[in-house]
């Protein structure tokens, strides 16, 4: 449950908690989405003539959900004020969007969790895509940039996450050389955590096939029916016959030297 204090007095509202439980995921999407947006400086934006009405605009309708969000919260608790005091983060993100990421780190956490790689592989395009745009706005009118688009800054990420680096396209300003950096640890975290899920895979199949080879076995020894082993086999017994019938012939042979001594 959310809770609100006053004073020393504690309030547990159950709509505040289905209120966050609803919107939490939604938000914290958003917030990924609109990183470039959120973080970008005021200053460079103003820079740029043609787009910087909308830029404008967006920001000021992504601080307007987030005091939609906040205001619902509020009004839920049922003591609007407190519940604000109470929550000053989630107050400051209306005037300063950023902030807003500090929330979603949850959501960030979860990506490193076994057997979610598609999640992570979802979240880490957003961080991807996210920097793509970045590093257009902060080229944009730099003497030599030559990442000046949107398809030359994907084909750029794409070379970079990757950890190709083909070199054909490198940011020159300071902002753009930081969001350099931060898809570069994405790429390698990347690469890390598909490596491990696909050796984790493999181990988990070879352990699956040990243990059902473990069961055949087990359960083979055990309807074998139950018996005497056999004595001899067929060789042992053709070497009996021989022998007895070598013993045969001696006596005979020593039986006819005995008649033989009776004649004389």
């Amino acid at each position: 449950m959310d809770l609100v204090e006053t004073g020393s007095t504690r309030v547990w509202n159950p709509k505040v908690d289905a209120w966050t439980a609803r919107t939490r995921a939604p938000l914290d999407v958003l917030a990924l989405l609109t990183i470039w947006l959120s973080c970008t400086p005021i200053g460079v934006m103003l820079g740029f003539s043609s787009e910087r009405t909308w830029w404008l605009v967006a920001r000021l309708l992504l601080s307007v959900i987030y005091g939609i969000d906040i205001g619902t919260r509020a009004l839920l608790s049922r003591r609007p004020i407190s519940y604000i005091l109470a929550h000053p983060l989630s107050a400051l993100v209306v005037l300063f969007p950023p902030l807003r990421l500090l929330f979603s780190l949850r959501l960030l956490q979860s990506m490193f969790r076994k057997g979610n790689l598609a999640h992570f592989l979802a979240v880490a395009l957003l961080l991807v895509a996210n920097g793509a745009v970045l590093v257009v706005i902060f080229e944009h009118g730099a003497a030599g940039a030559t990442i000046t688009s949107v398809p030359i800054a994907l084909w750029w990420t794409a070379c970079t996450v990757s950890t190709v680096g083909y070199g054909d396209y490198t940011p020159v300003t300071t902002g753009g050389r930081i969001v350099a950096v931060c898809i570069m640890i994405v790429g390698l975290t990347s690469v890390a955590v598909i490596t491990a899920q696909i050796a984790s895979s493999f181990m988990d199949q070879a352990a699956s096939r040990r243990a059902d080879a473990e069961r055949a076995a087990s359960s083979g020894s055990s309807s074998a029916p139950p018996g005497p082993a056999p004595s001899s086999t067929s060789a042992d017994t053709d070497t009996d016959t021989e022998h007895r019938r070598h013993v045969l012939d001696r006596l005979q042979s020593i039986e006819e030297l005995l008649r033989s001594e009776e004649r004389t």
